[in-house]
């Protein structure tokens, strides 16, 4: 069984994000959670509500599922279209460039262990 839970355009850049994503890639969720608690990185509260959204749904499709036995079988962040700040940085010869921040689409998928 596998359940899905995706945040899309959140506003954190994809090097960030997936340097919390790898963290938790592969462990049990109760160890996945406990790890971003004390993880002192600005994805951990973003993978962590994403974790907690995929058990809430994997109790929705399955009410007998086995919590002890979920763990993170997939979990990777990929770009989002750039979000452009209403500021401006001044460039060379009198011109300017908008600033754009990163923004990234996180995707976490649980599974059951056999």
């Amino acid at each position: 069984m596998e359940a899905r839970a995706t945040q899309k355009n959140a506003k954190i850049s994809v090097r960030k994000a997936r340097i919390v994503v790898d963290l938790v890639r592969g462990r049990n969720v109760v160890e996945a959670l406990d790890l971003l608690r004390f993880t002192r990185k600005s994805g951990a509260p973003l993978v962590s509500r994403l974790i907690d959204s995929a058990v809430a749904s994997a109790k929705e499709k399955d009410a007998n599922v086995d919590l002890d036995s979920l763990y993170v079988k997939l979990a990777y962040a990929d770009k989002a279209p750039n979000r452009f700040m209403r500021r401006w940085r001044p460039r060379a010869m009198g011109r300017a460039t908008r600033i754009a921040k990163g923004v990234s689409h996180v995707t976490v998928v649980l599974g059951t262990e056999e």
